[in-house]
């Protein structure tokens, strides 16, 4: 049975407007704590919304990385996962995500999720929440390494010219 939707538009812009400010304030103090709380009740909500198979499966993806993420920067644990798998990048979903440092690894690992929601679901609340997470996850993955971020984001431009081709 599909979620009641009397109050998940109110609910949604409440989200909308705590992940905009944790991610500003996360930009500005450079804390990648603040962006994670504040991307944290719209995942919540997400697990909370969907109940499709792939839908369900991806935004407890997004809860779990997202926990896996707050444990590995509160106790400053680097793993390099590139240097494990011996290679930079690695297919997820259809899409490359690049490789290195674990806690660089989650912010797009949560985008991609994100992004299966968006093209997996129906619902305008679920895709809403994606947004608000992708966005976060962007501004999170900016906080820890704006090198990495700026190889994402000509990554995600070439990959969408690709698929308008």
């Amino acid at each position: 049975m599909a979620r009641p939707t009397k109050n998940a538009a109110l609910i949604c812009g409440i989200l909308s407007a705590v992940a905009l400010v944790g991610v500003i304030v996360g930009l500005v103090a450079k804390s990648p704590i603040v962006v994670l709380i504040a991307m944290a009740p719209s995942v919540g909500y997400e697990v909370y919304r969907t109940e499709g198979e792939t839908t369900k499966w991806a935004s407890w993806a997004l809860a779990g990385v997202l926990v896996l993420e707050f444990i590995l920067i509160v106790f400053k644990i680097s793993i390099d996962i590139g240097a494990f798998l011996g290679s930079t990048t690695q297919q997820v979903a259809g899409y490359q995500i690049p490789l290195g440092d674990l806690r660089i690894v989650g912010p797009a690992v949560i985008a991609v999720c994100a992004l299966i929601l968006i093209i997996r679901t129906r619902g305008v609340y679920t895709r809403w929440l994606a947004v608000n997470i992708i966005v976060a996850a962007l501004a999170l993955t900016y906080v820890l390494d704006p090198t990495v971020f700026v190889d994402l984001l000509r990554q995600g431009a070439q990959e969408g010219l690709n698929q308008i081709q």
